[in-house]
């Protein structure tokens, strides 16, 4: 892919994609210009606008931009037997986090890691409230969309319009959405009905 653009823009995508894996979203144009060390954004504009005339950034309908092909390390799976799994980065209030606007990248992920008939999508995890179940700060978790999850399940929560991912348990009366942290700061909580759940986690990929 980059054999195609110039040296400055081949070191924008680097450091978009660093970007993008250490924040779980693109950068703004004030970001990259801050990234690539330059004192005006309209060099970084310029650079911006000219990888999305050669379609290795796409446009989202919000204004921001996305990177068209995200590609994870090799061992995650032969090239020709991938598929692409959007990575969401920021969530905008009030909407699922399978929105179109969310959409941050597009990552080749294995079809082995995937169930057939499922849709899937990618989160990139914050801090440590669970650490003990596998899932580090800054790791990327595979999500299979649902509604519903079973005991145990890790699930993605949205509560009051935010997303956090905690183990699921469910009674009678209520269920209890458990962190597993090494950090006691970290306690359950304990809901009615008033959330709703977005996926369960199948995979974490370390990056």
């Amino acid at each position: 892919m980059f054999n195609e653009l110039s040296n400055k823009e081949v070191k924008a995508m680097k450091k978009i994609r660093t970007y993008l894996m250490e924040h779980g979203k693109t950068p703004s144009v004030r970001d990259l210009m801050r990234e690539m060390g330059y004192k005006s954004p309209r060099s970084t504009a310029v650079i911006i606008g000219s990888l999305l005339e050669k379609g290795i950034l796409v446009k989202k309908k919000n204004g921001t931009y996305m990177v068209s092909e995200f590609q994870l390390p090799k061992n995650l799976g032969n090239r020709a037997q991938t598929v692409k799994i959007p990575l969401l980065g920021s969530i905008t209030c009030g909407l699922p986090i399978f929105a179109e606007e969310n959409i941050e990248a597009e990552v080749s992920i294995s079809v082995e890691l995937l169930r057939n008939g499922e849709r899937y999508f990618l989160l990139k995890a914050i801090g440590n409230s669970m650490d003990l179940a596998g899932i580090n700060d800054g790791d990327l978790v595979l999500v299979r969309q649902s509604q519903t999850a079973n005991d145990g399940d890790r699930v993605i929560a949205l509560i009051d319009d935010e997303a956090t991912i905690k183990l699921f348990k469910k009674n009678e009366k209520h269920v209890v959405l458990l962190p597993k942290s090494s950090e006691k700061k970290h306690q359950p909580i304990i809901l009615m009905r008033d959330f709703r759940i977005q996926g369960i986690v199948e995979s974490v990929i370390k990056i």
